[in-house]
């Protein structure tokens, strides 16, 4: 059984191994074919963790396969650490992302969102000046706003109110619906002269196409809104991935007493 313990890491990180190399030199390719400073600045972390897969894995591998006790200690004790990085990050998604929902608009087929629904840590983070301006600008690179034209720009009024819009479409490529502002096209709204509004969107809201509501509450909000939903996604990801890295951490346990023990023979 103990011997089997450290064929099944060995397997485990070899096929590891095997997997992150070719994930490396994909990143790495994408990188210096990416035309925008968004695409090279998504790829740092996969790359990253990239290389901390091959370099864990490599410990796991040796440490099992060849006898090196400090090796697979070296690897235990990280496979510890990430573990208990996984369990606080999967409680903190919770944490965060427990406040805030789209708002239902009377006769609209779509939500609209309110930054300040969020918890304050989200608001804290994308309203950094540094942080939203590298956001806006993956934004407007991905054509958010063009393809939200492109999909609707047939609509009569009527229709396009009854659209179910994504939460960065309905935050940041139209006008919230307190402008009351008139519908010429998805992205092309006229303002009222002369109405002072409430909401401090509407000041800010401008028809050029690469302006639009990028710099509005609601498209900060619709950002939330997403990062929630997938967040979400990510947690119960997470933990089936913990319930993972437990058993794996069980059986390296066993492969790291049966290597003490052959060393002691």
């Amino acid at each position: 059984m103990c011997r089997l313990s450290n064929n099944l890491i060995g397997l485990f990180n070899l096929l590891t191994l095997l997997l992150s190399i070719p994930i490396l030199i994909t990143s790495i390719w994408l990188t210096k074919q990416s035309s925008t400073q968004c695409e090279t600045w998504l790829q740092k972390p996969i790359i990253i963790l990239s290389i901390f897969l091959i370099i864990l894995s490599l410990c796991g591998f040796v440490g099992s396969c060849c006898g090196a006790t400090w090796l697979l200690w070296l690897y235990l004790f990280v496979m510890f650490l990430l573990i208990v990085v996984t369990f606080a990050f999967t409680m903190f998604v919770f944490v965060v992302t427990n406040k805030g929902a789209g708002e239902v608009v009377s006769n609209r087929g779509y939500k609209e969102y309110r930054l300040g629904d969020y918890s304050n840590w989200l608001q804290k983070r994308v309203n950094e000046n540094g942080t939203w301006e590298r956001i806006r600008s993956c934004l407007q690179s991905g054509k958010l706003c063009e393809k939200f034209h492109t999909q609707f720009v047939n609509d009569t009024v009527q229709q396009f109110y009854q659209e179910n819009l994504s939460a960065l479409q309905s935050g940041c490529c139209k006008p919230s619906n307190d402008c009351n502002f008139t519908y010429h096209s998805p992205t092309v709204w006229n303002k009222t002269e002369g109405v002072v509004h409430s909401n401090p969107d509407c000041n800010v809201w401008d028809n050029d196409p690469n302006v639009l509501c990028f710099n509005c509450q609601a498209c900060k909000a619709g950002l939330l809104q997403n990062l929630k939903t997938n967040w979400k996604k990510v947690s119960i990801i997470n933990i089936i991935f913990l319930i993972f890295l437990v058993i794996v951490y069980s059986i390296g346990c066993c492969a790291f007493r049966n290597n003490r023990a052959r060393r002691w023979k």
